[in-house]
């Protein structure tokens, strides 16, 4: 980086949120990114780094040319990158350099998330590139190092959003209506962290009601060793094995995970050598807890937490962002939302389309909200002929199974998540039945949502695929009357607008129904409401999900407006509406010889 280059500089948003303010070149999402495999040396490379976009460029990388400056890691759509604008082809470059106590151990280059493909270079040597908008990758960048002094990292994206074949969700280049402006390249926290050469690569955490069992994948070593203790507590419970073996660690007195207390073990594994010594240790957390479905009185099939059946209510979250695009622009921000969640009276939310960072779910965990993970869409033309969509080209279909699988692996310790949804609406949708048992056989230990909106727009004919029926009707309630083996969830219902001039985006307004004031929102949620509540007992609902947790861009649905400054309907209603539904569905299961007891 030279002195003759142009300073970074926010650009003006169409809306600010409360946290626009607080993001500078100095302060740029600094937390730890990887909290469920952590570490306690690491180096943040956010922060303000060279840039440049192209409509085309060589493969290689270049040494001059960076006219700009970006904030790294909003994308240069996003006003907070100082860009503000989207191009195709997008370099990036910045000096860092070792600390002095990394010496002689390996070195890790993490990336987030790069949207959509990436290879990257230290020193002009290539050590990774990589598909993908939403998983995160690494490489191990020891010897590409200089052995003192600077280092150079040079980043090339390439994202032509709609135009190629990759899984991307909302994301247009000409937004508008349900889709939204897209994110390009960088937009996850990018960081180095030493490791000694025998080391602990991954963790795989499977909870029950009574503890853990834990597969460390580690290379090098000779045993490991699970530990487990109470939050900030001292260790209850701890397991050695072979390196290379499933570690089994029951817990005395188990303390069940749930949303009404979402209660966290803390979880330490070391990698050991041939004399007990430690090589590498990390922390990690994990939730007590199962999810299945089982039948009620009638016969008909239950979403269970626990062995108590549970009925799960949240809004559909989209997770964008005035200032930020697809990046909240502070880690209280990304909190924010979820803690408004839980105020308004939900214990579910649903992802919808989009992958988030790791410390959403950090906070998914430890709030207590049940997680529906959807998995990000091939791109569909909502201007076609009605009925389902063509296939996707087989590149597509390569690229989507590549990162859904990536994405169960990624997120499969994660506690609160409950339910896959690999389709939304017939979106990309392709093979539903097979997809459906490639999740299943990657993760038995949760539910399935072979489509969501199984009856809407562009999904193919019902298969009975999957473990839930999900049905989206607007303004709904929908009123779903299958009779199988799956449960029954209103994975899309409500949509009621309410446009607020001074918390706008610019363009026309659109929802599925417009309401004229707060104290009209308000009364049509509790309308809503009140018919789900009867429609739990005489169909046997499982779940419910309302759209949504915010405005975003021109849709004006949102129980918040898109800058988290207002909530537009009366908060107490809502609240006690959404507790008074969750208390109706949610009963015992009757076929158990005895209701599972919280021995906590």
């Amino acid at each position: 980086m030279t002195s003759s280059q142009p300073e970074w500089q926010r650009a003006d948003p169409p809306l600010t949120t409360p946290w626009t303010d607080l993001v500078s070149r100095s302060n740029v999402l600094p937390e730890y990114p990887r909290p469920q495999l952590r570490r306690p040396r690491w180096l943040n490379l956010n922060g303000v780094w060279d840039y440049a976009g192209w409509p085309s460029s060589p493969e290689e990388p270049r040494p001059v040319g960076y006219g700009e400056r970006i904030l790294v890691p909003f994308a240069p759509e996003s006003a907070l990158s100082g860009i503000n604008r989207r191009d195709e082809v997008l370099w990036y470059r910045r000096l860092f350099e070792i600390p002095d106590d990394w010496r002689g151990e390996r070195v890790l280059l993490h990336f987030g998330a790069v949207d959509q493909t990436a290879k990257v270079w230290v020193n002009n040597q290539l050590v990774v590139t990589h598909e993908g908008g939403y998983t995160a990758f690494a490489a191990d960048v020891t010897d590409a190092l200089r052995a003192s002094g600077p280092q150079e990292l040079t980043v090339r994206a390439e994202d032509r959003t709609d135009i190629a074949p990759f899984p991307l969700g909302k994301q247009r280049n000409a937004p508008g209506g349900i889709c939204y402006t897209p994110t390009s390249g960088i937009w996850q926290t990018v960081w180095l962290e030493p490791v000694p050469s025998g080391r602990i690569e991954d963790l795989q955490i499977t909870p029950d009601l009574a503890g853990f069992t834990v597969f460390p994948q580690a290379k090098g070593g000779d045993q490991v060793e699970l530990s487990v203790s109470p939050p900030s507590g001292d260790e209850i419970v701890s397991v050695r094995g072979a390196a290379g073996t499933r570690l089994r660690a029951d817990v005395p007195v188990p303390h069940w995970w749930t949303p009404d207390d979402p209660y966290l073990y803390d979880l330490t594994v070391r990698l050991l050598d041939h004399h007990g010594d430690v090589l590498d240790e990390v922390t990690s957390y994990g939730g007590l807890r199962t999810v299945e479905l089982v039948p009620d009185s009638a016969g008909r099939p239950r979403v269970a937490l626990n062995g108590r059946i549970t009925f799960l209510h949240g809004p559909l979250d989209q997770g964008y962002w005035p200032d930020g695009g697809y990046t909240a622009p502070t880690d209280d921000a990304l909190r924010f939302d979820l803690e408004k969640t839980k105020e308004l009276g939900f214990n579910c939310v649903r992802k919808h389309v989009k992958v988030e960072p790791a410390r959403w779910y950090h906070w998914t965990d430890r709030l207590g909200l049940v997680v529906w993970q959807d998995m990000p869409s091939l791109v569909v033309s909502f201007d076609g002929p009605p009925g389902p969509a063509p296939d996707p080209v087989p590149e597509g279909k390569e690229r989507f199974e590549a990162e859904l699988r990536e994405m169960v692996r990624l997120l499969r310790n994660v506690p609160s998540i409950v339910a896959w949804v690999p389709f939304n609406e017939g979106w990309g949708e392709f093979d539903t039945a097979r997809i459906a048992e490639v999740v299943k056989e990657l993760d038995p230990t949760r539910l399935v949502v072979a489509n969501s909106g199984v009856n809407c727009c562009f999904s193919r004919t019902d298969t009975g695929a999957g473990d839930v029926y999900d049905d989206h009707t607007y303004v709904g309630p929908g009123e779903p009357r299958v009779q199988d083996h799956r449960a029954l969830i209103d994975g899309e219902y409500g949509g009621l607008g309410l446009v607020l001039d001074d918390d706008g985006w610019p363009g026309p307004p659109n929802a599925y129904e417009m309401t004229a004031d707060a104290d009209h929102l308000t009364r049509r949620y509790a309308e809503l409401s009140n018919r789900l509540e009867s429609l739990v007992g005489e169909w046997g609902l499982s779940g419910a999900i309302y759209t949504q947790t915010t405005d975003v861009e021109n849709e004006v649905n949102g129980l918040l407006t898109y800058d988290r400054r207002v909530t537009k309907l009366d908060a107490d209603v809502a609240t006690a509406r959404n507790r008074a539904v969750i208390t109706c569905g949610s009963f015992p299961a009757v076929e158990a010889a005895q209701e599972p007891q919280n021995p906590s």
